[in-house]
């Protein structure tokens, strides 16, 4: 009997169970620090061009950087989509909040029986 095999990736889980904030604080800085790096490689990239190195390196080196850059800001991009989704979510539930507390009041307000006042021209 041929055991069952997960068809999704070991990590898939752990991400999905991961909360928005942590995904949010683990992909923003990540995402930097590799864009970073990417302007780092093409830097140098440009560097060695301008040494006179084999095309062949500099052209090498500058695609490397590329990479780096734009998967720094995908990562970063991604970073930006869960905190705007943070910010919605609190939005949302401080506005439900505000609307049920709103809700509440005029219904406690229904619910109590009124004062009678007396009358001013009465005398105890």
């Amino acid at each position: 009997m041929i055991p069952s095999i997960d068809p999704k990736p070991p990590g898939k889980k752990l991400i999905k169970r991961m909360s928005t904030r942590t995904k949010w604080m683990i992909l923003a800085p990540f995402g930097l620090l590799l864009f970073s790096f990417g302007l780092t490689v093409l830097s140098e990239a440009a560097h060695q061009r301008r040494t006179g190195e084999p095309t062949q390196v500099w052209v090498l080196l500058g695609l490397y950087s590329l990479v780096l850059i734009n998967g720094g800001l995908v990562l970063f991009g991604e970073a930006l989509r869960f905190r705007i989704l943070l910010d919605v979510r609190r939005e949302t539930r401080r506005s439900m909040r505000q609307l049920l507390r709103k809700v509440n009041s005029k219904t406690a307000r229904k619910l109590l029986p009124e004062k009678k006042t007396k009358s001013p021209t009465k005398r105890d």
